[in-house]
């Protein structure tokens, strides 16, 4: 840990308590002023200050004096309704907040565990095939020895590639998720937004395993191509087409809602497959719009047609093995995260303290 105070990690905190500089300096009582100068690094904060900005902040003092890297937010930033524009300042300052804090934590974490892919992550530049989404979709499933028809699991999937999900709270903030890929020496980190429905979920997290497999150098196309890349992944046209044919050539709501819990994907993203895949015709689209507009389920579908979530397993684990092979409290781990215990338990979702045992494991296995 630094010995100074870490004037951007001022900044980072009200960032991630959602205020702006006035409002901090309200509640705290120090002139606004002093604050701008500290922040800015022109000023040297006096031991009191500290303590009445850490206790407004909720971030133990030693928070302000790390050393750890400060990333910006990626390029692709999975907006929902693809309207990033709906997204305000306050907003993204909160999401870069809350992603830096999440990175610096697993950085910590993975100085005692070693994570094990079980199988690598292919790359296929989407401009060596021309632009043919359908086509790299296609070679990913056949990477990874996937079967025919729906995916079961799509975030075991990711994970035993080596991914670490986070699932992150972002409360009113419309976006679904975001991915760092490019830290070296740490692996591909998915953060999505948990207060999504299961069905959106699993598209989002396909869509950024687009974003991992295609892109490497932004462009205009990217969004649209990794939306294709997700539906093309999650049903490919071959598996789809003949399941549509199993239940009729006319294709209804009730159609659809049978489909969803099998394919594991919203009516709509089944709805808009059969589209673009030429399945259904314009005119079919548009009437079947209509009808689920008049049914009122385009912002949300039926709830008895949800299927579980598909919980990540690495970071529980990594957790795991730190309170259970190398003896952590969690007052511990939390302090060693920079965190106070009660923010620890909330983002890490830890209701209850864990046992304890005296031997060490530092290889993690995912598939157990």
């Amino acid at each position: 840990m630094a010995s100074q105070f870490n004037a951007k990690l001022l900044l980072l905190a009200r960032q991630a308590r959602g205020l702006n500089q006035l409002e901090l300096s309200e509640r705290t009582g120090i002139d606004q002023g002093l604050l701008s100068k500290i922040e800015n690094g022109l000023r040297e904060p006096k031991a009191e200050v500290i303590k009445r900005l850490s206790d407004e902040l909720g971030f133990p003092q030693t928070f302000f004096h790390q050393s750890d890297r400060i990333y910006g937010l990626p390029v692709s930033v999975h907006a929902s309704h693809r309207k990033k524009c709906s997204v305000g300042i306050r907003q993204l300052d909160y999401i870069h907040a809350e992603l830096n804090i999440r990175l610096w934590n697993l950085k910590k974490l993975l100085q005692s565990v070693e994570l094990t892919p079980k199988m690598p992550i292919p790359h296929f530049d989407i401009d060596e095939y021309k632009g043919d989404v359908e086509q790299v979709a296609t070679l990913v499933r056949r990477f990874w020895l996937l079967p025919r028809g729906p995916i079961e699991n799509l975030t075991d999937c990711l994970e035993r590639a080596g991914c670490v999900i986070f699932w992150c709270d972002f409360p009113n903030i419309a976006i679904d998720g975001i991915t760092i890929a490019t830290i070296p020496e740490m692996p591909v980190c998915i953060f999505l937004n948990k207060d999504r429905p299961a069905d959106r979920m699993r598209f989002t997290l396909a869509h950024e395993l687009g974003h991992i497999v295609m892109h490497r150098i932004p462009h205009p196309e990217m969004e649209e191509q990794a939306n294709h890349f997700a539906a093309a992944f999650l049903m490919p046209y071959f598996d789809i087409k003949e399941q549509f044919g199993m239940i009729g050539n006319r294709i209804t709501l009730e159609k659809l809602a049978y489909l969803k819990p099998i394919w594991r994907v919203a009516m709509q993203a089944l709805l808009m497959r059969a589209k673009d895949t030429g399945i259904i015709s314009k005119n079919q689209s548009d009437y079947l719009w209509k009808q689920i507009s008049i049914a009122k389920i385009r912002l949300q579908e039926p709830p008895e047609l949800d299927f579980p979530h598909e919980e990540p397993k690495t970071l529980k684990t990594v957790l795991k093995l730190h309170f259970e092979e190398l003896g952590y409290t969690i007052s511990e781990l939390a302090e060693a995260l920079y965190l106070h215990e009660s923010e620890f338990r909330k983002k890490y979702d830890i209701d209850k303290s864990p046992p304890r045992r005296k031997h060490l494991r530092v290889l993690y296995d995912n598939s157990q």
